[in-house]
This record gives structure tokens, sequence and C-alpha cells, in this order.
């Protein structure tokens, strides 16, 4: 099964999303999770157009992380901590960069490694993930190689890849995050709690006839040899 999960680093349930979609993963061996950029404010133009200037974002947003913290499994939100930040509120675009980077140079897992980092540094550990410096640092902690991923960051065509992916989430028509599109058909919307992301999936696997785990077993049984109770048996 085929899963677009579709989100934004400064978006505050996209943190509590990726964490169960990280669960989906694990649980679900046929499902295959790939990530989709969306920009809820690709810079500060975009703030200003939306709050009236950039500063009037964070104590706006801040209200979302309580929402969000609520909705978060594991309640990781430094609210308070944030609150007491003198950066203004990030934008979404470095970061956005940095992650598709680390897809591009690594695949699917290290932009998902990286998106998880960055996430991380701004909702619990209350740093501008839009400072190039921050995402630096960010990305030196993960595994992958720091200096591919750096050269791979400052070039334009990954920022090209970004803005393709910004274009197709519009042409879809999503215009809100977390998103998940599977098998490029049906669209579940917002942070839902695990057991409804569980159970759409399973529906929709149903539905379309997809496996999601192990083997489907073709034909009928014939003669073999297997282990039973730690022994060997042949038929």
């Amino acid at each position: 099964m085929k899963i677009e999960f579709v989100h934004d680093v400064i978006c505050s349930f996209c943190f509590p999303m990726s964490h169960r979609m990280r669960k989906i993963d694990e649980k679900y061996p046929k499902v295959e999770v790939t990530h989709r950029s969306f920009a809820l404010g690709w810079g500060a133009e975009q703030f200003e157009s939306m709050f009236g200037s950039h500063e009037a974002v964070k104590p706006e947003v801040m209200g979302h992380w309580e929402q969000a913290n609520q909705n978060d499994d594991l309640k990781r939100f430094n609210i308070d901590g944030m609150k007491d930040q003198d950066f203004l509120f990030p934008t979404s675009k470095n970061a956005l960069i940095a992650a598709k980077a680390a897809g591009i140079v690594g695949g699917q897992n290290a932009y998902w490694e990286v998106f998880d980092a960055l996430q991380h540094a701004l909702f619990t550990e209350n740093q501008d993930v839009s400072d190039i410096t921050v995402i630096d640092s960010v990305v030196n902690k993960t595994t992958l190689n720091f200096t591919d991923w750096k050269s791979q960051f400052e070039n334009q065509e990954t920022e090209k890849e970004v803005l393709k992916d910004l274009d197709f989430v519009r042409q879809n028509g999503i215009n809100s995050v977390p998103a998940l599109i599977i098998e490029d058909k049906y669209l579940i919307s917002g942070a839902q709690p695990q057991s409804v992301i569980e159970d759409t999936i399973e529906e929709i696997a149903k539905k379309e006839n997809i496996q999601l785990t192990g083997l489907q077993q073709m034909g009928s049984d014939a003669d073999a040899c297997r282990m039973v109770d730690g022994q060997w048996v042949c038929d």
C-alpha cells in the first residue's frame, strides 16, 4: 500500500501524526510511506499576509501548540520554553529544503529522520528551525553524511523539488496538514487517532484487495518439510 504523508516541519499537528505513522510503518510491512512537502509559511511575507506581521505569529501559534499537545500521545510540546524564546516563529522554507535534501541523499527513511529531528528541535527543544546554523546542527546529529547532505541542501535543484511538492498538493486540493494520500485515491485529513488511522487503512486494504502484512497464500498446500516444536517434520 502506498501512503504519501503530506506535512510541514513547522506544523504542530504533524508532530504527533509522524509518531503515529511510525507505528503504521512498523505494524504493516506492506505499507510504503513517502513524504510530500506542504508550506504553512514559506517565507515571512506569507506570515505577514496571514497574521498582519511576522511578530504576531508566535502568540497565535502558541494556542495551536496547546491543542496539538493534547493531541500528542506523548505530550512532548515545550510551550513555556517556546514563549521564552526571542526569535520570530520559524518559516517553512529552509526546514523543508533540509528534509528534501536528506531524502535525495539517503531516501525516504533519511527524509523522515531529518523531518522528525527538526520537529523535535522546534517543538521540544524550542530551536529556530529556519536558522541554517540550527538546521546544520540538527542534521549533523543524524545518521546522514553531513557533507553530502550539505551539498544537496545548497543545490538549487533541491528547492525546485520542494516546489514540485507544493504544486502537487495544490493540484490535489490539499489545503491543510497533516494529510495522508493513500493509493493515489483516498485522503485522510488531520492528526487522527491511531485507531482511526489503522481502521481506515485496513478498510481501504480490504476494499482494494491489498495485502498489508505477510504473504498471500496461492494454490493449495503440498508436501513439505517444516519445523514443529523445534523438530524437523516432513510429510
